[in-house]
């Protein structure tokens, strides 16, 4: 776990620089391959990197912001022009019907907020764009709760793991847990939705 949470996060921010955070977090914003990519915990570890002095966190920011923002208007102008023709789309390797499904379930729900909640929801993060431009939303719209969305998630994550990594000594002995209890936050909301409406079938 240590290896997986840890180690290997902070070695892969290292490796692939600020160049690599920008494409993971714009992959995982808009791209339906990118719904396997470790967006929350990859972004807080990056900030914590800049306070240790390993990136510039006044590019770090505007450059993940950017990326998200980016991300999520290219995965809403494929979905506005062949997002129907996914639903029919058999599963493959890198593409799960129910991944969309679930995404459609959630913007029917909560309509153009859909896009700033599921920032913190991995799977649902990377094809609610895509089920916005199907659905046929308006692009100033999208664009709005894009940018607040962009905001609270990439800047949001970078910023706490530069702040805990300058405020807190030697806070690299805590970085496991924190990012676990990233992974856990993230993951929860998902499985609660799934957990309700597996009891709604049941009931």
């Amino acid at each position: 776990m240590e290896s997986l949470l840890h180690i290997d996060l902070v070695s892969f921010a290292k490796t692939v620089g600020i160049i690599g955070i920008f494409l993971v977090t714009f992959a995982e914003s808009g791209l339906f391959i990118g719904f396997f990519l470790p967006g929350d915990s990859l972004l807080f570890t990056a900030g914590f990197l800049a306070s240790q002095g390993f990136f510039s966190i006044g590019l770090l920011m505007p450059l993940c912001f950017f990326a998200a923002v980016l991300g999520d208007s290219v995965g809403y102008s494929f979905g506005r022009r062949v997002g129907k023709k996914m639903f029919t789309k058999e599963d493959s390797l890198l593409f799960r019907k129910n991944h969309l499904h679930r995404a459609s379930e959630f913007y029917e729900r909560h309509g153009g907020k859909t896009i700033i909640l599921a920032r913190f929801m991995p799977i649902v993060r990377t094809f609610a764009p895509i089920v916005a431009g199907t659905a046929q939303m308006r692009y100033a719209s999208f664009l709005f709760y894009n940018i607040i969305g962009g905001l609270l998630w990439a800047v949001g994550l970078t910023g706490l793991g530069y702040f805990l990594g300058s405020a807190i000594p030697d806070v690299d002995r805590y970085l496991l847990p924190i990012i676990g209890a990233i992974i856990f936050v993230s993951i929860t909301p998902p499985a609660l939705h799934m957990w309700k409406q597996r009891r709604r079938k049941t009931v």
